[in-house]
């Protein structure tokens, strides 16, 4: 679906306001796909951006800016604990968030907590029943994802997933794909992310969201652009109908041939006195093409 703000909690004297203006301002120079989200909430409440100095961004941790001087730090619990930032009641009130499937960000300045946004990405209809479909024909659904437990566990209930990894790091997406492939399994990983963009690219076929970042879709073999998992489905559905389609033109291509060629060159002249007139072996030719042409356009007939 497409993520939106849904929670905002403080903490001091600091409002919501101030706690997502900043937050929104350090996102600006951020590419993850729930920035979007962040800059659209900050947008509905008309709050005034600032533009952050001296931003970075670490991978599957958060995000660091200035603020007019200030220090802004935006991220999950490792970023803060390795900065050594104490999250106090927000530690408790996240995990509630997070039991609703809310992705919950964390927002300090100054070495101090200010409060926490929570992000819900509601499921569109046609996840489950695309997931469902997948799943009929015998395909093993794998959930990876930075958040953490209590929201993946919530996800994955919602969608019908069993299999999930929680708070992967990008590097260790691409290392569960490898992991499986190792296995000889053939990986085939959809995302939207940067953070996805390795794990794209290492797997056998990689599916990027249309509606998702552009080093995932460069990074990703094939691009949903309604960012619809149930583009998933058709696109096994024509895979599968093109790759047949080869098979059956290889025949059509050859079949000709190998009846034609050597019937001109005289092969049953000593038995039958028969001979392939030039005529012939032009029109047989020509027809060859043709069917390979018309098995093609019927492609495009087939619903997916």
């Amino acid at each position: 679906g497409k993520p939106r703000v849904v929670s905002i909690k403080t903490a001091g004297s600091v409002s919501e306001e101030q706690l997502l203006g900043d937050l929104a301002s350090i996102e600006q120079g951020s590419e993850h796909p729930l920035a979007s989200a962040i800059l659209a909430g900050a947008r509905e409440r008309n709050l005034e951006l600032t533009k952050a100095a001296d931003f970075h961004s670490l991978a599957g941790r958060g995000i660091t800016g200035k603020i007019r001087g200030k220090l802004v730090v935006a991220g999950n619990e490792a970023l803060f604990a390795e900065r050594g930032v104490l999250l106090g009641d927000l530690q408790k009130q996240a995990e509630e968030l997070r039991s609703r499937g809310q992705t919950v960000i964390f927002v300090a300045s100054e070495g101090q907590a200010t409060g926490l946004v929570g992000i819900a990405d509601p499921v569109k209809a046609s996840t489950v029943a695309a997931l469902t479909q997948l799943k009929k024909i015998g395909i093993r659904i794998v959930m990876l994802t930075g958040d953490s437990r209590a929201t993946a566990s919530a996800v994955a209930r919602e969608i019908g997933i069993q299999e999930f990894e929680a708070e992967v790091l990008p590097e260790k997406k691409s290392e569960a794909v490898s992991r499986l492939q190792k296995q000889g399994r053939i990986v085939a990983m959809a995302g939207d992310g940067i953070n996805d963009a390795p794990a794209l690219a290492q797997a056998n076929v990689g599916i990027a969201m249309g509606t998702g970042t552009d080093v995932a879709i460069e990074s990703g073999g094939i691009t949903l652009v309604k960012g619809d998992l149930a583009g998933i489905v058709r696109a096994r559905k024509l895979s599968r109908a093109t790759m047949t389609n080869i098979r059956q033109n290889l025949f059509f291509a050859f079949i000709y041939n190998s009846i034609g060629v050597p019937i001109a060159a005289g092969i049953l002249y000593p038995f039958f006195g028969l001979l392939l007139s030039p005529i012939l072996a032009a029109a047989a030719m020509s027809l060859s093409s043709v069917s390979v042409i018309g098995n093609s356009l019927r492609l495009r007939k087939i619903r997916l």
